[in-house]
């Protein structure tokens, strides 16, 4: 027999040739005798018998190692895989391969490489919160750039959980009563029930990026993990599993399974930065989360010199509610309204913080946000402002500041920027035109700054503010206190530093229907000689004022301001003779709009047609553009008498002049107007072609709106109408 190497034998086996590679060399090596050949010819004739029989064994025995194997290797996974569902240990798979280029470019990993694996936090479950079965599946992947992976799940029995349970909850929820009266609030609590029993494909998603974040911090996966956990359990949510990868040559990347979806981030060390998104499924709110995880992830670095950590954040609604939400409505939500997609929604703010976030009145949802656009005002502006050195952004630095929004139930009502122009634009005109406004009534504006306006006016003896929501009045009061200052007149006889200090202001906190309705409203049995409540009955108002609801809102109570018959009669009788009506009727039209009865703002041609219907002579549409919303917005403006409207039409000298005699000036003699002016009331005076447009495209074309009338030989035509914006701009 030839001295073969195992290996060899077994390869040559399988070929039918046992040693004869060996063979061949000695034949070379020497010439062989004839008895060493027939030696070796009854070798290989017996080779070649062994053979016949050996092969079959051979592929039997590999067959039946490899089924084996299999199931050696299966049942392992299983036991491996219930030990860490049930004990929450850890499954380390540290990273030992690098190339020499890495290591000759970062001479420290193959250190860091060698250290002991860590021991990272289990996850954990709030007390009484109920967790399904779920199951786990896995594959790791050995990569160069990773140093050390973690996986560490949820300790937890399992739980079965039959089909017909989700079933009977989807029910009891179908089944409850469509005839019930419930309250606005009580529809979106239900709302939000359903939402969190039903496995929705719908979601919030919120997006981080801290910067100025200690190095050692970010790359610390204990750090980071013990983070993540208690974020999760400040978040009320519930970590199933997470994953942690230590990175070459620094960072860490996480991402933890949620039972409501999953939270993730991933460091970068050297630059300071991390950058974490979170996505839940469910009602759960996800924007009060915002100050852990400030707190939680925005550990500043050691060094004296280091920055305070900055953090960028956008939150967007994800996937389809009213499709599989029984009566889910947007209004019902605000975060599907500007708040979500003006304020949440944008992630390019320097600066977006929430001074009064959801804060829940009797009647509606307040949010007050401060944002810094980088895009209008920089950051390192409004940092020199607050320095006193001189500059001119700290001798300026109302320039400068962070805009500062207030959100009712979601919707953009007032910004800082946008304040005097709006404000200013829905007071001061219809002041300046009636010839002596000594008394004024507003509707709404609970932030206060329609009354300041007001109380520049020194023929005025008295503005009853009239606003259900004293909750907006306290909450404005607090964190928007520039639209109640009226510090710039309160050196005037009956003048205070604080508006509704003022003695010539009257706050009322009580419904405005019910107030027009039982004071002036033709079902009133109470004569103008008499008093109620040893009061005497309100006397009619010369300007009337109302900044409330926007007239295209979904909402039961807007309908009813803007088409209730009683209550705009109401309004018509409640102004004296030459009495003035304002109304905000909300965002303007464009050339492209269809006609108001046709599109979202019925509300605002049912009211214009009511007002002209009621009795006032004239009705005049005019917008401002830099009211800082999402779009110009409208003033509707109706006269009861047309000597009245004549005063709209003056020149811009003669309201200069009637504004100089009127407003009161600063300590300094200065306007305390910041807006309005002569010039600006010019462009008040004609409306736009957008709604001249906009009202010929009605159903019943008015006559004046024929092309031969509107453009045509200029020849006069007869208008029945108290509205009519072709009349205004071809023929007045």
């Amino acid at each position: 027999m030839c001295n073969c190497p195992p290996i060899t034998m077994l390869r040559r086996f399988f070929s039918g040739r046992v040693c004869q590679g060996i063979a061949n060399e000695e034949l070379i090596r020497r010439t062989p005798s004839n008895n060493q050949q027939q030696e070796t010819s009854d070798n290989d004739q017996e080779s070649q018998q062994h053979t016949l029989y050996f092969y079959p064994v051979v592929l039997f025995g590999c067959f039946l190692c490899v089924v084996i194997n299999i199931y050696v290797a299966y049942y392992a996974g299983i036991v491996v895989s219930i030990l860490v569902l049930r004990n929450g240990q850890v499954l380390s798979v540290p990273q030992t391969k690098l190339n020499s280029s890495t290591q000759a470019a970062n001479p420290g990993v193959g250190k860091m490489m060698n250290l002991s694996v860590k021991q990272l936090p289990p996850p954990t479950v709030i007390p009484g919160k109920e967790v399904p079965s779920t199951t786990y599946t896995f594959q790791h992947f050995s990569v160069e750039g990773s140093r050390n992976s973690y996986d560490l799940h949820l300790p937890r029995l399992h739980e079965e959980y039959e089909l017909d349970d989700v079933v009977a909850i989807t029910n009891e929820d179908d089944s409850s009563d469509d005839s019930s009266d419930d309250s606005s609030d009580d529809k979106e609590d239900d709302i939000d029930d359903l939402m969190e029993s039903l496995h929705l494909p719908a979601g919030q998603h919120l997006l981080v990026d801290i910067k100025n974040v200690d190095p050692i911090f970010l790359d610390s996966e204990e750090r980071l993990a013990e983070a993540m956990i208690q974020l999760v359990d400040e978040s009320k949510l519930t970590l199933l599993s997470y994953h942690c990868h230590g990175l070459v040559p620094v960072g860490v990347s996480c991402a933890g399974v949620l039972l409501e979806s999953h939270v993730a981030f991933h460091t970068w060390p050297t630059e300071g930065v991390i950058g974490m998104d979170l996505f839940t499924c469910g009602s759960g709110k996800l924007i009060p989360t915002l100050p852990s995880i400030q707190n939680l992830f925005g550990v500043k670095a050691a060094n004296e010199d280091a920055d305070d950590p900055m953090m960028m954040w956008s939150h967007k609604l994800r996937g389809f509610r009213k499709e599989f939400v029984p009566g889910y409505s947007f209004e019902l939500n605000p975060l599907d309204a500007d708040l979500g997609s003006e304020i949440l929604g944008s992630h390019d703010y320097d600066i977006k913080k929430p001074l009064v976030s959801a804060a829940e009145t009797d009647f509606q949802m307040v949010d007050v946000y401060e944002v810094l656009d980088p895009k209008q005002r920089r950051l390192s502006d409004y940092y020199k402002s607050l320095e006193d050195d001189g500059s001119y952004e700290s001798l300026h630095p109302e320039f400068f500041a962070p805009d500062h929004i207030l959100l009712l139930d979601g919707r953009i009502q007032s910004t800082r920027y946008g304040d005097a122009p709006y404000h200013e634009s829905i007071v001061h005109p219809a002041m300046i035109t009636h010839p002596n406004p000594k008394r004024v009534a507003v509707i709404g504006g609970g932030e206060g700054a329609t009354v300041r306006e007001i109380l520049k006016h020194s023929t005025l003896e008295k503005v009853v503010m009239i606003e259900i929501d004293g909750g907006v009045v306290n909450l404005s009061t607090k964190y928007l206190p520039e639209w109640q200052d009226c510090s710039s007149i309160a050196h005037h006889d009956g003048c205070a530093e604080w508006c509704f200090d003022d003695e010539r202001a009257d706050l009322r906190v009580e419904d405005a229907l019910a107030y027009f309705n039982d004071n002036f409203g033709s079902s009133s049995s109470i004569s103008k000689s008499e008093s109620v409540d040893g009061n005497d009955v309100q006397e009619q108002f010369d300007v009337l004022i109302m900044d409330c609801l926007d007239p295209n809102d979904d909402h039961p109570f807007a309908k009813v301001l803007y088409t209730d018959d009683g209550y705009v009669t109401s309004l018509y009788d409640a102004l004296t003779d030459d009495g003035i009506l304002v109304v905000q009727i909300g965002e303007a039209v464009n050339n492209r709009s269809p006609s108001d009865e046709n599109g979202s703002f019925e509300n605002r041609s049912t009211m214009i047609k009511m007002l002209d219907a009621i009795g006032f002579k004239s009705i005049h549409i005019y917008e401002e553009s830099h009211c800082e919303f999402l779009a110009p917005w409208t003033t509707l403006i109706a006269f009861k008498d047309v000597e009245t409207r004549k005063r709209w039409y003056r020149s811009p000298a003669a309201v200069e002049l009637d504004l100089s005699r009127r407003i009161l000036p600063t300590k300094d003699g200065k306007t305390s107007l910041r807006y309005f002016d002569g010039a600006t009331m010019k462009s008040y005076q004609m409306p736009t072609r957008a709604f001249e447009d906009n009202y010929c495209r009605q159903q019943d074309k008015p006559q004046e709106c024929e092309e031969k009338v509107r453009f045509g030989n200029g020849k006069k035509v007869n208008v029945s109408s108290a509205y009519s914006p072709v009349f205004e701009r071809h023929f007045a």
